[in-house]
């Protein structure tokens, strides 16, 4: 599949910054429509989407794959070695921004199923989803697709995310899941005062301090069979304060927690903020939360979804993979919602990096793997 390779290259030659299209989904729309795809754009406030199905609609059995073409920015051009909109292939890599994560990922499952439409048997189909808004606040991305999906009466029977998810190995790693993620902005107000006369002043530096040190210190519970402990990280506390003679009236700090699935975002937020009403008591302050969850714990258990992936992998690669739900969020979140889901992929020990490049053998056996997949499943 020699064609995975520069299909890549061409996508990384579309500036593609979120949620810019950058003429990828145009570019992935072509491709398919030449080989027999119906290609639907499914944009929705200002962000780029992509449907596309080969087979019947409501087929009895439906694979589908799920990307995104959307990228991180560059960051400082200068640093870079290359163009990293430039798509260059040189010492064995590919490279550029989204050469990783994922638009080789992409290219290779569209190469996959171009070769597979023709053999469909007649009660298949497949899909694919492709949005541009995964690196952003994926508010009207995947989300946007599936709606649209259910509305149109389109379903998939199983789905394939193509993230980077190999560690060391092309396919050494399947993730059946994805941990939870929540971050809390938490804001202590009390009196601003001087120094000097403390009991004129209510500052709420230690009342803030107090409920870090409590909620850090806690330990959410051990894991669970497929999940690791839940991990909660203060990853900033700010008061902005350049006087020291002057006892502020606010102080603030962010926390993010990564919860397996023995909580929920609706569980930990009241944890939260009973704690927090605790601590505002004891120092007679006032503390507020905003609290966002970008995505609850999920897993697809152990069965024939990934049965059919490691099989698949053991066979092209010679590797048996290891079943994680490591990692950061990715739209499998919400891809669980319509039907069972796994993701594979690239190994990306440069993604987000500068000079991101992935090696030029593995994009064609990624497609070679989804390949397999695909066979086998509609065999």
């Amino acid at each position: 599949m020699s064609d995975a390779l520069s299909l890549a290259a061409d996508l990384i030659r579309c500036p593609t910054v979120t949620p810019t299209e950058g003429g990828a989904l145009v570019l992935l729309a072509g491709v398919l429509s030449r080989a027999g795809f119906e290609c639907t754009r499914v944009d929705r406030n200002g962000t780029p989407n992509l449907f596309a199905r080969i087979g019947p609609k409501g087929a009895t059995r439906s694979f589908g794959f799920n990307g995104h073409t959307d990228v991180v920015p560059p960051g400082d051009m200068a640093r870079w070695s290359v163009d990293p909109f430039g798509g260059e292939i040189r010492d064995g890599m590919l490279w550029g921004r989204g050469a990783s994560d994922m638009k080789s990922g992409v290219a290779a499952f569209v190469a996959a199923a171009v070769e597979m439409a023709p053999g469909l048997p007649s009660n298949g189909a497949i899909v694919l989803t492709i949005t541009g808004d995964e690196e952003g606040d994926a508010t009207d991305g995947t989300v946007a697709l599936l709606d649209w999906m259910e509305a149109q009466g389109e379903r998939m029977s199983v789905c394939l995310v193509g993230e980077p998810t190999s560690v060391e190995g092309l396919g050494d790693t399947i993730k059946i899941g994805r941990r939870g993620s929540l971050t809390a902005h938490v804001t202590a107000t009390g009196k601003q005062g001087h120094s000097a006369y403390p009991e004129r002043a209510r500052n709420p530096i230690p009342a803030l301090a107090r409920l870090v040190d409590r909620l850090s210190s806690h330990r959410l519970d051990e894991g669970t069979p497929h999940f690791g402990a839940s991990t909660l990280a203060v990853v900033t506390m700010d008061t902005g304060n350049p006087a020291s003679n002057v006892i502020p009236a606010e102080t603030r700090a962010t926390l993010n927690i990564r919860f397996n699935d023995l909580h929920t975002g609706a569980s930990l937020e009241a944890w939260l903020r009973d704690e927090a009403t605790r601590m505002a008591t004891e120092f007679g302050v006032q503390i507020d939360l905003a609290v966002r969850v970008s995505g609850e714990a999920f897993l697809t258990p152990p069965g024939p979804l990934s049965d059919l992936v490691s099989r698949a992998v053991e066979a092209e690669t010679g590797r048996k993979p290891t079943l994680s739900t490591t990692g950061g969020t990715s739209d499998a979140r919400f891809v669980k919602r319509h039907c069972p889901v796994v993701e594979l992929g690239l190994v990306g020990p440069t993604m987000h990096q500068v000079d991101e490049r992935v090696e030029v053998a593995q994009v064609g056996h990624l497609a070679q793997v989804y390949g397999r997949i695909l066979r086998d499943y509609f065999a």
